[in-house]
């Protein structure tokens, strides 16, 4: 039941325009962006889709996947530089757990349903489905300085492997995992070091496809500004798939922390072989997911079951 009750959570939150018609329906209209911006509802999906991935990373990463990244406050880590301005999805969350409560008060954790949030993301948006183990509980810690924890665009393939393997996850995981940026989008800043002054003898990283600096640079002149984004994958930036390892193997990886898995020696072998192998790959994603998702958990009687995800019970 918990299943169908999930699968109608999303359906709900992500077409609401074609189930809740108002008194002010006579005004609106199916298909109303058809010709000035016929792929709006894909994006919106899209975008949304990505972000529950990215939330569920972001909070696993960080005191395990308690849902701390879902806590409000100034000092949460939903406020870290890493976080601020960039998560999406915590809507979709809230209001799936909006739903459960409804129907199971005090029963699914807000941690289980950003899993659950994840995998049907990549069922809808990779063509593939996992099974999650559940019974997480909430957290009712979020600091800032506790998302230090997560990588960023910099790391080498060396750093990567040190980070995942502190929170028990393989390289072969930690390459799986990469694949995830198949999809979302990223700010300027956060490789224009790649495109200006990389060092004393290169402009631009070397590693990087001539073309896509000449295209990057166009999308951000320096000095560069935190509003402008461009797609982490230009050839299928709406799919969850292989394509990513592919634009690695042509010098198309957005960040450096892309790039390296395919020129490091210590990753190489991987990138070709997910990049040849897409059923490989999702069996590989699949399995690592749900390892990230077992990290640090808390089960029994440990932490809460927040009525709502934003705030620990009782404020």
């Amino acid at each position: 039941m918990l299943r169908t009750m999930w699968g109608c959570c999303i359906v709900f939150l992500l077409v609401l325009q074609a189930a809740a018609p108002t008194a002010a329906s006579h005004s609106l209209k199916v298909g109303f962006y058809e010709k000035s911006c016929p792929q709006a509802q894909n994006v919106v999906r899209d975008v949304v889709s990505a972000g529950l991935i990215r939330l569920h990373f972001h909070d696993c990463f960080v005191r395990g996947c308690d849902a701390s990244v879902l806590l409000e406050g100034r000092d949460s880590e939903r406020m870290h530089p890493a976080n601020l301005n960039s998560l999406r999805g915590f809507e979709v969350v809230e209001g799936a757990k909006d739903l459960l409560e409804s129907q199971c008060p005090n029963t699914v954790s807000c941690a289980d349903v950003l899993a659950f949030a994840a995998r049907d993301a990549a069922e809808l948006l990779g063509g593939f489905r996992y099974k999650v183990p559940a019974g997480r509980r909430d957290g009712r810690i979020s600091r800032n300085s506790d998302a230090d924890v997560l990588p960023p665009p910099t790391d080498s393939a060396e750093t990567l492997r040190d980070r995942f393997a502190e929170k028990g996850l393989s390289l072969e995981d930690m390459v799986a995992l990469s694949g995830a940026h198949s999809l979302g989008v990223s700010h300027c800043p956060s490789f224009s070091t790649r495109l200006y002054n990389f060092n004393a003898t290169h402009p631009q990283d070397p590693s990087m496809d001539a073309d896509l600096a000449d295209y990057l640079k166009r999308r951000c002149p320096p000095p560069g500004t935190d509003r402008t984004t461009v797609s982490l994958d230009l050839a299928t930036p709406n799919r969850l798939d292989v394509q990513y390892y592919r634009n690695l193997q042509r010098g198309r990886g957005l960040f450096t922390s892309d790039q390296t898995l395919w020129s490091s020696s210590l990753t190489a072998d991987k990138v070709a072989s997910f990049a040849e192998k897409p059923n490989g790959w999702a069996k590989k994603y699949a399995a690592a997911m749900v390892r990230m998702g077992a990290i640090d958990v808390l089960t029994g009687n440990e932490g809460e079951i927040r009525v709502k995800c934003a705030v620990v019970n009782g404020l």
